[in-house]
């Protein structure tokens, strides 16, 4: 789950000023980590609290991200989410936000199928997420994160992703000067699959990703999820990326980490 950490760390300076270049820092100190993050690591700890059967997923999701999400109000969620996350009755609202997409990599690493990753990504996605949109953008990560994990070559891989989700019939040269920034699953999850498509190893992948522009954090976030599950993490960079996050959100990782491995 630290890639899904780094790429959301190093689109976060760029949200709202794109960089449309490969060419940066990294993990600078300008950096810092968003709500992509933070639900990330809450839909870890519900998989942490319901494993192995994963028996009541979608209401302990419902726990773990609002308990998690509520020390953070100012990290960057939506407004429909915000008042999610504060609600006392949280219920789900037709969103195809591409919030869906960049928490849900863990539904990758817990599942043992891919009918599996489908079901626990559902059923994290569909108590905010419940359009169909929404729950799409999760389900193609979730199982991209699985197929990734279990080594399946990249072309295989991007068939996979078309066949069955989103057609990628562009490339990120084709959009990097025209891509504007985009909130929903069916124009920011394409985009960050392509971006890993093209890249060479992980930090080429939140390159690319970066360098698309949009949603920097989320789009960067969702490849370095995929990209993780496929390349692994340099240790150096893990290292670097660990000390931006606080006492709070680390142990979740290192917990999450233990139980499900690489």
């Amino acid at each position: 789950m630290i890639g899904t950490i780094i790429g959301d760390i190093a689109g976060s300076r760029f949200e709202w000023m794109n960089h449309r270049s490969k060419d940066f820092e990294l993990l600078s100190s300008k950096c810092f980590f968003t709500d992509d993050s933070v639900m990330a690591l809450a839909v870890c700890d519900a998989l942490i609290k319901t494993k192995p059967r994963y028996n009541d997923l979608g209401a302990q999701a419902i726990r773990s991200m609002q308990t998690i999400g509520r020390p953070y109000p100012r990290c960057g969620y939506g407004g429909s989410f915000y008042y999610w996350i504060y609600s006392n009755e949280p219920k789900p609202y037709n969103s195809y936000g591409n919030g869906a997409a960049m928490r849900i990599g863990g539904c990758g690493y817990a599942a043992r199928s891919i009918d599996e990753a489908k079901l626990l990504s559902k059923a994290v996605t569909e108590v905010s997420h419940n359009h169909a949109e929404g729950i799409k953008g999760a389900e193609s990560v979730a199982v991209a994160v699985y197929l990734a994990r279990s080594g399946i070559g990249m072309d295989e891989l991007k068939k996979f992703i078309e066949d069955n989700y989103y057609p990628l019939n562009f490339t990120i040269d084709s959009i990097r000067d025209t891509y504007r920034f985009n909130e929903t699953c069916q124009n920011t999850v394409p985009q960050a699959f392509e971006a890993f498509f093209e890249s060479t190893d992980f930090e080429d992948a939140i390159r690319n990703a970066v360098s698309v522009g949009g949603d920097s954090d989320t789009l960067a976030a969702i490849t370095g999820t995929v990209a993780e599950a496929y390349y692994g993490v340099p240790a150096e960079l893990r290292a670097q990326a660990l000390g931006f996050l606080d006492e709070r959100l680390r142990p979740i990782l290192s917990e999450f980490e233990t139980l499900y491995p690489n």
